[in-house]
This record gives structure tokens, sequence and C-alpha cells, in this order.
């Protein structure tokens, strides 16, 4: 058995609480995802253990019991059996085995029966990869559903029968979906075959959590992996049926791939920053409602298709609980992702563009726009090199102090009030565009002296 790598990795902190529970006369395993992860960098010389990551206890202590034996507990979950010990500031769950029954919500168990047996815990875990444990005082894995033999054929089974596993909680079948991509797994044949009759369970997660493993997802060196599962069994027709569209749209003659295809290619290709690689599977969600055929290129068109897209995304995230933030970051991508850049743009309308996009955009518009070469499927270097034209062009005008936002300007609304005389309002706002206007086409006109005389006449302009 694979435990040399865990024997060396396990926290300090672990090993204490797992004496304490042994010196009690009570069992300490460790569980979960850092034993699997250890046990495949242990297996596979290609696989990293990622720094970080919980790790999570097992014992047949009660819950009780565990909170006698440590000074500094907090009751996280007690009532299905989890405390968190507290050990130097860092939290260590501690969860008494148990076992699940008449789960009515696809979720939370509806009752819980603890027990005194290490198998009978895990076997009421997802998947035999998770359903391993191991003890760091005997250096001894328990293996009871073949977890490292899956892990050694890179295969995501369930722990006994999948279509139970899969009714207790709706969102083991995305978690499926997830670790087919981070863990670079197969789905088990019969496995893969329990998930869509098991979609009624998956109707029941909230949003909250479904966005949660999209995120998850997107950590992974090719998420589109998961989002072929996602999409092959059905629950992209629940999430995000928008998608679908994208399936088969055929392209111009430009991209090797439809729309679907591209977006998966677009999304693997972007930095594995998760709401990002969102950006990357959106980016191009539009193209299905705005294709047409033209006569004239004898080829098909997308007009619009990044307008449409913005408003498609935005409903859709909004479904999926993303933050204001992420929203407007990801909407934004949508929106701006169509960059027809040429050196002979003048540099009042790179200053435009900036302007339209925005500075806090632009690194992530260049990112994406690489990544959308990418997954074209053709040669993407002219486009890297356009793309890096723009950048240089944009960073030497930040460089000289282009005025991209009013915050730019040289005056702001409090000299429009003591120097110019107006009142707060809206033709403050509007005379404060219009110079931002002004100064994009003739950056030298950015001085407080030049933009108060043109804040008059504008003022003295609109009084008339």
């Amino acid at each position: 058995m694979p435990t040399t790598l865990l024997a060396q990795v396990i926290p300090d902190p672990v090993r204490r609480i797992c004496q304490t529970l042994h010196d009690a006369g009570f069992e300490g395993w460790v569980v979960g995802g850092r034993v699997r992860d250890c046990i495949m960098a242990s297996l596979a010389s290609s696989h990293r253990l990622e720094a970080g990551g919980d790790w999570d206890i097992a014992t047949n202590a009660r819950p009780a019991q565990v909170q006698r034996l440590f000074r500094k507990v907090i009751p996280t979950g007690i009532e299905h059996g989890t405390v968190t010990v507290l050990i130097d500031k860092e939290g260590y769950e501690v969860t008494t085995f148990r076992a699940e029954a008449e789960y009515h919500d696809g979720r939370r168990p509806g009752a819980v029966a603890f027990l005194d047996d290490i198998t009978a815990d895990l076997a009421r875990r997802d998947f035999t990869v998770n359903a391993i444990a191991y003890d760091p005082l005997a250096d001894r894995l328990v293996d009871s559903f073949g977890g490292v033999d899956d892990i050694r054929a890179q295969r995501l089974r369930a722990v006994g029968t999948a279509a139970e596993r899969f009714a207790e909680d709706g969102l083991r079948v995305l978690r499926a979906a997830r670790f087919v991509a981070t863990l670079e797994f197969d789905l088990d044949d019969q496995t893969a075959a329990a998930i869509e009759p098991s979609l009624d369970s998956y109707r029941k997660v909230s949003s909250e959590r479904i966005r949660d493993e999209w995120l998850k997802c997107m950590k992974a060196q090719n998420p589109s992996r998961g989002f072929e599962v996602m999409r092959v069994h059905g629950m992209l027709a629940i999430t995000a049926p928008e998608l679908l569209e994208s399936v088969g749209c055929e392209q111009n003659r430009y991209h090797t791939y439809d729309v679907w295809g591209h977006a998966m290619a677009c999304m693997d290709a972007c930095p594995p920053s998760p709401v990002l690689r969102v950006a990357g599977l959106l980016h191009d969600v539009g193209k299905p409602r705005s294709r047409a055929f033209s006569d004239k290129t004898e080829d098909y068109t997308f007009y619009n298709h990044e307008a449409i897209g913005a408003d498609m995304a935005r409903p859709m995230l909004e479904r999926l609980k993303f933050s204001n933030a992420e929203r407007d970051r990801v909407v934004g991508l949508v929106r701006h992702h169509l960059i027809c850049y040429s050196d002979e743009w003048s540099d009042a309308a790179v200053r435009r563009w900036l302007r339209r996009v925005t500075p806090e955009l632009a690194e992530d518009l260049y990112a994406l726009g690489r990544a959308d070469a990418v997954g074209k499927g053709s040669d993407p270097q002219p486009e890297f090199d356009n793309l890096r034209r723009l950048q240089a062009r944009v960073e030497q005008l930040l460089a000289e102090g282009a005025a991209v936002s009013i915050r730019d300007l040289a005056i702001n609304g409090r000299d429009l009030i003591s120097t110019v005389g107006l009142q707060p309002g809206p033709i403050m706002g509007e005379i404060l565009r219009e110079l931002l206007e002004e100064v994009t086409d003739s950056p030298e006109r950015n001085t407080r002296e030049v933009l108060l005389e043109r804040a008059r006449e504008l003022a003295n302009a609109a009084r008339q």
C-alpha cells in the first residue's frame, strides 16, 4: 500500500489529535481528499501534491467525548457528528463514524446513526477514491472498496450502488463531473449510467452549491472534461440550457470547431483563474442566436453576438448566484471579448477602446483574446502578435497619463461647483463626460486651466 508520502506529510497537529484519541481508547483515522491526493502523488510521479488543503479525521468517539478531550472545540456540525478541534489557531474537523438515512431533500440526511467501525463509515462516502482511511499512528490504510486500485486505473467509481449514492446527495453527480476534470480520471461505466436516472435529486441542489462546483472544476488543467460530463449526462440541460444551443452550431471558415467545441478549447486555454474561465465558457454563448449566412462572403456571420452573449450571460450568472463583482467582470469580458485591433488605429481610438473596456478589464481581455485564438484550432500566432501590439500601445498611453475615465481629468465636480459656479446635478456629469471626450482626442488639453475655461463655455451654453 502506498503510505510513504502520507507518513511524511501528515501535519503534526493531525498526529497529535489522533494520538489523543488513541490514548483515550478511541480510533483516529485521516480520511478524505488529502488521503486520495497523497496516494495519487505516490503512485504517479506526474501528480503533484498541492500545498494546503483540509485534513479531516474520523473517529469512533462521540462528539461529546471529543469535546472533553481537547481544550478548544467548535461544534460546527455536531448534530451530524462533526466538531472542529483548534490547535495553534488552525481548525481540524473530527467526525464520528456514522451512517446516514432518510434523505428527504437530496442533500441532508434526515437521520444519522453513529457507528464504531471505520469500514461502515467509509461505505457512506461518494466515490471509492474518497473512501480510503489512513491511521498515522500504525501507518495503515483501510481501503475496503478498492479505491487504490481505482486510483491506479484512473477510474472514478461510486461506492456501492451508484444510484443509491447519487440519490442521497444530488450534488454527487456534479462532483463526479468535477473529479473527472480535476483528477483527470474516467467515469466507471456503471457510475456514468446512474447519473441521468438520478437527476431528480440534482434538481434539488441549490444554485450556490452548483456555482461552487463550477468554480472548483475551473481549477482543473482542462475543465472541459467536467463540462463534457455535464453536457452528456444531462446536468447542463438543467443548470444552463442556453449553453446547449452551442452544440453543433457551425462556425465560419476561421474555426475548426463548432461553437461548443470552441468554448471548451477557449476555456481550457484561459489562465487558471476560475472567473476568467467562466468568461471563456460563455464568451460566444450569443453566437447561435446571431448566426446568419452571408451570400456575399459565402460564410456564416455572427453580427452583434458579443452584446447578445452579454445579455444572456447576466441572467445565467444571477441564476447561479455569482457575486455582483463576478457577474460584472464576466459580462464585461463577454461584451468586449471581440477585439478588432488594427495598427491603423489612432492613439485616440486606442484611448477610446480603453475607456470602453476599462483598464481594470484590459488584462483579462488580452488573456481571453489569446485563449480565443487558441480555441479556433488554427495558428494563433498572428492574433497573439496583434494583441501584443495593442497591449504595448495601451501601456505606452497609460504611461503618458492618458485620461480614460472622469477620475483622470485635471478637474473634478468640486471644481465645477467652486470655480465654475455649477450646482450639483446631472449637468455636472454631462460636462465632465464631454471634457473626457475632448481630452481623449487631444490629451494635451487635460490641464486645469484649459478644462475650467472649457467647462465655463459648456455651462454657459447649457444655461441658454
